[in-house]
């Protein structure tokens, strides 16, 4: 068995200016201060996988930056020209939603995020590598057709999903996200599309405003393949494990996906400053061994994880090495902080947690009876 990674030095170059959230603004209040979504926490994230030895039990895949093409399979001609301007100014831009901020030079990191989403799913359909985890910065999943949002440029695996399909014989995908805010990107792109399955294991009215509902099921043709999973605040490995067995299991056995690409953010995690929730690196690890067998009950096997947010740089390191780790099948080190974050509550799940994961698991079953025959 062999496990892809991927991870580039330029990643951790990618530029969110000053301010925690917004740019700097003595005005209003905001110090300069380095941002929420800066790009330490994912550089610590590998530092912490070669440090602890992993890296040893991984095969290295080399990334390359999307083409325009490829890009285009996705997003408009107008976003897409923007973020190319916008990167070549001395003051760089936006995403497009007005507080997303990037630095000089953005287009070429964003591209080559989305490039190696590609590169990575290429490594995993040609069977080069079994599976395989593509640390990639900036994150993607709130990035819809015509502008990104939320500190994300390109929706690098929607990019992915699409070059599977058009290049690489691949027919039917399923995107899961369990990055705590909504992978509201995915379900837009994909809303009208049968041959898409998107999952997203998300909190309830966190980001973006208004988006993740139940109800919000895909639309026309796609109807039911979109699932969205809302959860409380405070659920932690008690409520993450009940619906790994209950919704992302049984979903993914019902839609039998040719490739499973999976959104992973870690911004579900206990010490997160952008959620409420209680996810350990151990629940994280129970995710993982979840789709990786859901995948291998597929026909075709294939699993392909995708790096989205995650905001603390102490404990992301550690959220993301027990997750790369239960992809690999090697355990290298301990969670020096799960003591700390295990005993601050989340491993029981309670019964408000339960039915809202069983009201997303009712939606299963429609799922199952509408899945397409290819």
């Amino acid at each position: 068995m062999s496990t892809g990674y991927l991870w580039h030095e330029v990643f951790g170059w990618h530029d969110t200016g000053s301010g925690p959230l917004f740019p700097a603004d003595p005005a209003i209040g905001i110090a300069p201060m380095p941002h929420l979504a800066n790009s330490d926490t994912k550089r610590r994230m590998h530092e912490l996988v070669a440090v602890s030895g992993l890296l040893d039990h991984l095969t290295r895949i080399e990334g390359r930056p999307a083409t325009r093409e490829e890009l285009l399979r996705v997003h408009t001609p107008e976003h897409v020209d923007r973020i190319v301007a916008e990167s070549a100014s001395a003051r760089g831009g936006d995403a497009g939603d007005g507080f997303s901020a990037f630095g000089r030079g953005a287009y070429e990191v964003a591209a080559l995020g989305a490039g190696s989403a590609i590169a990575m799913t290429e490594a995993v359909v040609s069977g080069r590598v079994d599976d395989g985890y593509a640390l990639v910065n900036p994150a993607g999943h709130h990035a819809v057709a015509g502008t990104g949002m939320g500190f994300c440029i390109f929706n690098n695996v929607a990019v992915a999903a699409r070059h599977a399909q058009a290049e690489l014989g691949v027919e039917r995908v399923a995107i899961v996200d369990w990055d705590v805010h909504h992978g509201n990107g995915a379900q837009a792109i994909f809303a009208a599309d049968p041959s898409v399955l998107t999952l997203s294991v998300h909190q309830a009215n966190c980001f973006p405003p208004d988006s993740g509902h139940l109800h919000q099921r895909g639309e026309g043709a796609g109807h039911g393949y979109n699932l969205n999973v809302p959860l409380p605040p405070g659920c932690g490995d008690g409520a993450y494990g009940y619906l790994a067995e209950t919704v992302l299991a049984p979903a993914l056995a019902a839609f039998e996906p040719d490739l499973v690409i999976v959104a992973s953010g870690f911004d579900a995690g206990a010490m997160d400053p952008l959620a409420r929730q209680m996810v350990t690196s151990t629940g994280f690890a129970h995710l993982v061994d979840t789709v990786r067998d859901a995948a291998a009950s597929s026909p075709q096997g294939r699993l392909v994880m995708v790096q989205e947010g995650g905001y603390s740089p102490l404990y992301v390191p550690f959220c993301g090495l027990a997750t790369i780790s239960a992809l690999a099948g090697v355990h290298v080190l301990d969670d020096p902080v799960l003591p700390i974050v295990a005993a601050q509550g989340g491993a029981d799940l309670l019964p408000h947690q339960r039915e809202a994961v069983d009201a997303a698991a009712a939606l299963v079953a429609d799922l199952r009876a509408a899945a397409p025959t290819v």
